[in-house]
């Protein structure tokens, strides 16, 4: 299993903490915008499994490149809900599965926007 997570702040620093005590995978990219914030949270971390990169986590297709550039299998979306659409594009052009911890709906229904769909 080959991980991205995508986003650095707090609750990916804390899903990346976790995992860093875990052996179910084989390897975790960190993501962020801002891809600083993402490799100082790789060298905290201190581990030869995770890594870090710039990700706008807006373009889809920077999505799909950078699972398929680290052979990713899952994703682990932790930034903003507005994200939760492109982000799912690209872990679905690149074959990736798939995890969001964003309390939203993906889109909005398009008879219905106002209902739970």
């Amino acid at each position: 299993m080959r991980i991205l997570i995508i986003g650095a702040g707090g609750v990916g620093s804390s899903a990346a903490l976790i995992a860093a005590r875990r052996d179910f995978y084989d390897s975790v990219v960190i993501a962020d915008y801002d891809g600083s914030r993402a490799q100082t949270l790789a060298e905290r971390i201190d581990d030869p499994r995770f890594s870090a990169i710039g990700l706008d986590a807006s373009d889809a297709q920077a999505v799909a490149q950078a699972c398929r550039s680290h052979q990713i299998t899952h994703v682990l979306n932790v930034v903003d809900p507005r994200f939760v659409m492109s982000i799912f594009e690209g872990a679905f052009l690149a074959g990736a599965d798939y995890l969001d911890t964003a309390m939203s709906l993906s889109s909005r229904h398009p008879e219905k926007p106002y209902e739970l769909t």
